[in-house]
């Protein structure tokens, strides 16, 4: 991710400081026909808004679930297909180790009852990375699965 640097003054005479924060992306640079399933272990976790991000560390071999094209997914407010998500699921070309992953707003993780995810907990995404895994390795989740249970992320439950 693009990470931007933000200059803050302090009341008390001036104090600058340089505070990270990643840059957003919109949806259009996102390749939304071709889904990506990653799971791995979380590292660096942000629990914050304005949305949630965390780093996945992959297994040096990644598989496609035998189950992943017949799990029961949660309806959702907008118009996701999250059946048609999962049967279509594919693995990233790309061998990077380590993927940040952009979630939801942590407002939409709290209503979807996500538990908050820790480092060092198994954690599997459904989304969509750049079109043809170009750029960093980034992905913005549709369904995140935490203890066996998979949350939509783009909109309220239905």
């Amino acid at each position: 991710m693009q990470r931007r640097h933000f200059i803050t003054a302090g009341t008390a005479g001036l104090t600058l400081s340089a505070l990270p924060a990643w840059a957003h992306h919109g949806w259009s640079s996102f390749d939304q026909k071709r889904p990506i399933y990653l799971e791995g272990t979380a590292a660096k976790v942000r629990w914050a808004n304005p949305h949630t991000e965390l780093e996945l560390e992959l297994p040096a071999e990644l598989k496609l679930p035998a189950d992943l094209a017949t799990r029961a997914m949660p309806a959702q407010s907008a118009r996701v297909d999250g059946a048609a998500l999962l049967q279509a699921a594919q693995l990233p070309t790309r061998k990077d180790r380590r993927w940040q992953v952009e979630l939801a707003p942590l407002s939409r993780m709290n209503t979807w009852g996500v538990p908050e995810i820790k480092n060092g907990d198994r954690v599997a995404v459904l989304g969509f990375t750049f079109a043809e895994e170009k750029g960093e390795p980034i992905l913005r989740a549709e369904y995140v699965f935490v203890g066996g249970k998979a949350y939509g992320l783009r909109s309220s439950p239905a």
